[in-house]
C-alpha cells in the first residue's frame, strides 16, 4: 500500500465507469461526491452506495476523477480546475493522445493532471454494469507528462491501486494504437458483421450458432458513446480497417477465382487466425496482478 492517503475523492460522471470507480473507492473507506449533470444518473448512483451528490460547501478533495466521454473530459477537466475541485486529477477516457494534447492547449494545470484509462471496456447504457469489482486484476494505463510531479503520480496510483487494478505506463499514442488494435477497430468489425442481421426473422436468426453471438457481442455498446471513442482515436482505428479490409478483400478474390490453389491459401489465413486466437487465450490465462510489475512500461 502506498503511503499517499487518499481520503476524498469527486467523481464527475456517473456512467459505467464513474460510478463503479466511486464504488470501488467508497468501499475502500473514501468519502466520494458525485457530479453529473443528470440529476437522476446521481440519484441512481447514490443508491448504488457510490457515494453522495457534490455540494458547493465540500473542501477540495484529494482527487478528482473525469469519467466522461473523450469529447468532454477537457471541458470538464477545465471547469473542475477553475472552481478548485481538488488537488489531483484524472480521468477514465478511452483515448489519450487526442485528449492530453487538447488539455494542454486549453491551459489546463498539467502539473495536477495525469491522463488515465482503465482498460475494462466502455461505458454500458445505463448504470446496470456498474460494480466496484470492474477494474480488478486489470491493466490501467497513465500516460504521465513529463513534467507530472511524483506527488500526483503517487496520488492517481493509489487510485488504481484501491480499484484493484494494476498500473501500466504508456505514451498517449501508443495507448491509442495498442486499444485501436485490440478494441476499437473489433468493435467496428463487429458490428458491421452484426448490422447483417438487424432485419433478420427470428426463425433465420435461431440457426445461429453460439460462435456468431460471441463474434458480435461487443457491437451491444452503446453507439453514441462509441462512436465518440472512435472519433477521438480515428487514425489508429482507421488504420487497423485498412488492413482487416486489405485481407478480407484478398480472401474474397480467391474465392471468385475458384483456382485449384484455394483451399491452401485460405488455410493460410485460417491458420493464422487459429495463432492469433491461441494467443489471445493464452494471453487470457496470464492476466493476473501478479504476473504484472507496477509501472511497467510497454
Amino acid at each position: 500500500m502506498t503511503t499517499t492517503p487518499l481520503r476524498t475523492a469527486v467523481v464527475i460522471g456517473c456512467g459505467t465507469t464513474g460510478t463503479s470507480v466511486a464504488l470501488a473507492l467508497t468501499a475502500a473507506g473514501v468519502e466520494v461526491a458525485l457530479i453529473d449533470e443528470d440529476p437522476r444518473a446521481i440519484a441512481e448512483a447514490v443508491a448504488l452506495g457510490a457515494g453522495t451528490a457534490w455540494t458547493a460547501q465540500r473542501p477540495p478533495a484529494d482527487l478528482v476523477v473525469v469519467a466522461t466521454p473523450p469529447s468532454e473530459v477537457v471541458d470538464a477537466l477545465y471547469g473542475a480546475q477553475s472552481r478548485g475541485l481538488g488537488y489531483v486529477y484524472t480521468d477514465t477516457a478511452g483515448t489519450k493522445e487526442i485528449v492530453s494534447a487538447e488539455a494542454e492547449l486549453r491551459g489546463c494545470d498539467l502539473k495536477g493532471y495525469l491522463p488515465g484509462h482503465p482498460l475494462a471496456g466502455p461505458d454500458d447504457i445505463g448504470r446496470d454494469a456498474a460494480s466496484g469489482d470492474r477494474f480488478t486484476g486489470r491493466p490501467w494505463v497513465l500516460c504521465p507528462y513529463e513534467t507530472t510531479p511524483d506527488w500526483a503520480l503517487e496520488t492517481v496510483a493509489t487510485l488504481v491501486e484501491l480499484c484493484g487494478a494494476y498500473r501500466l505506463d504508456l505514451a498517449p499514442h501508443v495507448h491509442d494504437r495498442i486499444v485501436a488494435e485490440l478494441s476499437h477497430g473489433p468493435h467496428l468489425v463487429a458490428a458491421a458483421l452484426s448490422t447483417r442481421f438487424a432485419d433478420s426473422s427470428a426463425a433465420f436468426l435461431g440457426l445461429a450458432e453460439q460462435g456468431l453471438k460471441d463474434a458480435v457481442r461487443t457491437a451491444g455498446g452503446d453507439p453514441w458513446l462509441w462512436s465518440d471513442v472512435l472519433a477521438h482515436n480515428a487514425g489508429p482505428v482507421a488504420d487497423v480497417l485498412d488492413r482487416i479490409a486489405d485481407q478480407l478483400a484478398q480472401a474474397a478474390a480467391i474465392l471468385r477465382e475458384g483456382d485449384a490453389s484455394a483451399p491452401l491459401e485460405l488455410a493460410l489465413t485460417l491458420g493464422e487466425g487459429r495463432r492469433g486466437q491461441a494467443a489471445l487465450d493464452l494471453a487470457g490465462d496470464l492476466r493476473t496482478t501478479r504476473d504484472a510489475h507496477v509501472g511497467d512500461r510497454v
